[in-house]
């Protein structure tokens, strides 16, 4: 590749770490800022619910932001609708970092959180489908899996710098000092980095090449609908991929802090550097996992990942909460990040090349985003229920379990409709072919 798109892969990568780091680091504070917003009450598990409730409110408008920047993706360049994506999530991160608490304004603070929750949404909605489709579009012949990869480096790099940052408040400030300015401090570094990463977005990656016809919105919605009805099969593979990644950031490593707090009752500053190590670890294999699926088979290589993944879940689960420790929970959660790792590096390539049709990254941006909002929108909030009803530790894997199992079974279906019939090969959106490539 030439150094021109070299430098726009490295301006995908970076502002796809501070979107979904904006986007991810409301469910590292929730046991912090979950009493500041609802009635002042004490961390308990009501708190808690309404809390992942609120996390939640940031999956609805997923699938709307998935179909309008994906839209836009397909219209104008998937360059522009990133830079437009990161615009509106420097608004929603300034939202929540200005809201009052409830002791300042009443439930106008939690008016403050949904607004900013809601827009974040709409922002991943587009960010995730064309983000990846442009790493892949960008990726030279035999290293898609590679380039593909990198999309989840982003994230888990979100990941180590919300935890970086959470195990620093809770070590500088005391709770009083959290609780009066130190939990706006996370949402601030979003909003204050971001504008930089969006400028140098601008300048590495362009605004796409421009399609010289544009379909009104009903046309658009008809063409996003016959796509997905003409390979419904392969779509709802991909919402089973995706419904499995949603659980395992969103449960096995951002509900982390508050699951080892609330419920296991360990130390929040040892909760955060788990989270770290998981992350760290899963940072390591990522590419490399990416690097050996370009030499192997992908599909075979996603599912025994998914299948080792879903054998381990249970095991970890009961070892943990037999004698909760840090020891313990780091262990499992780096136990279950191996599996995890080799699967996120392999399938953000595999359900974009599986998917075709004229507005291809539409198509993925809705199904990734319905899957997301069902399952990654309600896993956090289901979770706190459930341990609240059963009052039993290992409820998180009953969810997680039977996540992983969906996915397991859409990555054989993967396998097998690859030896049956094998997919055509991934062609470039001719709107996002950038020059020099």
């Amino acid at each position: 590749m030439q150094i021109s798109n070299w430098k726009a892969v490295v301006g995908s990568i970076c502002g796809n770490a501070m979107e979904w780091y904006d986007f991810m680091v409301f469910s590292y504070m929730v046991s912090l800022i979950g009493p500041l917003f609802f009635s002042g009450a004490d961390a308990g598990a009501h708190v808690i619910l309404l809390s992942t409730a609120l996390f939640g409110v940031g999956f609805v408008t997923r699938p709307l932001g998935g179909i309008v920047l994906g839209g836009y993706a397909d219209r104008h360049g998937t360059a522009a609708a990133m830079v437009l994506g990161m615009g509106i999530m420097a608004l929603s991160i300034a939202l929540i970092a200005f809201a009052p608490t409830y002791a300042q304004a009443g439930s106008v603070g939690v008016c403050f959180l949904v607004a900013g929750r809601l827009l974040q949404g709409f922002s991943a909605g587009g960010e995730f489908a064309t983000s990846t489709t442009y790493l892949i579009e960008a990726a030279p012949p035999g290293r898609r899996a590679f380039y593909g990869s990198w999309q989840m480096m982003g994230q888990l790099f979100a990941q180590i710098l919300g935890g970086t940052v959470g195990y620093v408040i809770t070590s500088a400030f005391t709770p009083g000092q959290i609780a009066g300015y130190a939990w706006r401090i996370p949402f601030l570094i979003g909003l204050f980095i971001l504008p930089a990463v969006l400028i140098m977005r601008r300048r590495t990656m362009g605004q796409g090449q421009p399609a010289q016809h544009h379909a009104a919105p009903r046309l658009l919605l008809a063409g996003i609908m016959r796509d997905m009805a003409a390979q419904w099969r392969a779509v709802l593979s991909v919402m089973g991929l995706v419904s499995s990644t949603s659980v395992s950031l969103y449960v096995l490593f951002g509900y982390t802090v508050t699951y080892a707090t609330q419920t296991l009752h360990l130390p929040m500053k040892g909760a955060y550097l788990v989270q770290l190590s998981a992350a760290l670890g899963m940072m390591l294999i990522v590419p490399a996992s990416g690097w050996l699926a370009d030499r192997i088979s992908a599909r075979r290589m996603l599912f025994w990942a998914l299948f080792a993944y879903f054998l381990e879940i249970w095991p970890l689960y009961a070892w943990l909460v037999a004698q909760p420790s840090l020891l313990r929970l780091v262990v499992m959660q780096v136990g279950l990040a191996i599996p995890t790792a080799v699967f996120l590096a392999t399938y953000c390539t595999i359900i974009v090349t599986v998917l075709t049709g004229r507005h291809r990254v539409t198509t993925l941006a809705t199904a990734h985003n319905i899957a997301v909002m069902v399952i990654g929108g309600l896993s956090q909030f289901v979770v706190t229920w459930l341990l609240h009803v059963t009052g039993a530790a290992i409820a998180p894997a009953f969810f997680v379990s039977v996540v992983i199992a969906m996915g397991t079974v859409s990555a054989l279906y993967l396998v097998r409709s690859e030896r049956e019939a094998p997919q055509p090969s991934f062609v470039p959106d001719p709107i996002a072919v950038r020059n020099g490539k």
